[in-house]
């Protein structure tokens, strides 16, 4: 797999790890926080052996896997874990309507290293990312996923009332328990919305804001 910018990165496709134990647990627990208790593996329906064994797949310098959230219409966004030794973080990058398969062309959207550094997307762009696969192109299909993959970039002012209950049902639907899906649902959303808000004049990258 080839991305522009990342030549030197020993990339790899990272989307059959979504459905192996221990990878949600990663890519999500950190940004839990319920208030009252810290975040465990089980809440995403792992147990720390998963999570161990999947922090060692996942945050390995010789692979860097990629997750790729193509569209069916407008951009797409790809997920890079860049395990480079001393710079680690997760980049978050758009991809352009109808970028072919091979050698993927991207702009830098932000990056999660210990939080978000940069703008987000808002929660109605996250959802259409989630239900519109691009039917031929390479990449996580399944709409659960998808929107758990583009969670952590959740920026936005005014969730709607909708919101926990849709992601309960993508946590769920991902092996997250039923009877502590929304706790885990809600507690992420706490986090995430009380990260440093955009100012009123943002505009979102999908639609050419900076």
């Amino acid at each position: 797999m080839l991305i522009k910018g990342y030549d030197d990165g020993p990339l790899v496709a990272g989307e059959p790890l979504t459905t192996r134990p221990g990878f949600w647990s990663n890519h999500l627990m950190a940004m839990c926080d319920d208030g009252a208790g810290r975040p465990v593996p089980e809440w995403f329906g792992d147990d720390g052996a998963d999570a161990d064994a999947m922090s060692e797949v996942l945050f390995d310098p010789g692979h860097w896997p990629v997750f790729r959230i193509p569209a069916a219409e407008g951009p797409g966004v790809v997920v890079v874990y860049r395990n480079q030794p001393g710079d680690y973080g997760i980049d978050y990058l758009l991809t352009p309507p109808g970028t072919p398969p091979g050698r993927i062309s991207t702009e830098q959207l932000t990056r999660w290293e210990g939080d978000l550094a940069g703008n987000g997307l808002t929660w109605h762009e996250l959802v259409r990312l989630a239900d519109t696969p691009a039917p031929e192109a390479e990449g996580a299909a399944d709409p659960a996923a998808r929107l758990l993959l583009v969670l952590p970039l959740l920026n936005d002012l005014d969730l709607p009332a909708e919101a926990p209950t849709r992601l309960g049902a993508a946590l769920a639907a991902a092996g997250s328990p039923q009877e502590t899906v929304m706790h885990t649902a809600e507690s992420l959303l706490t986090h995430l919305m009380g990260r440093s808000r955009h100012d009123a004049d943002w505009g979102s990258p999908l639609s050419g804001g900076h």
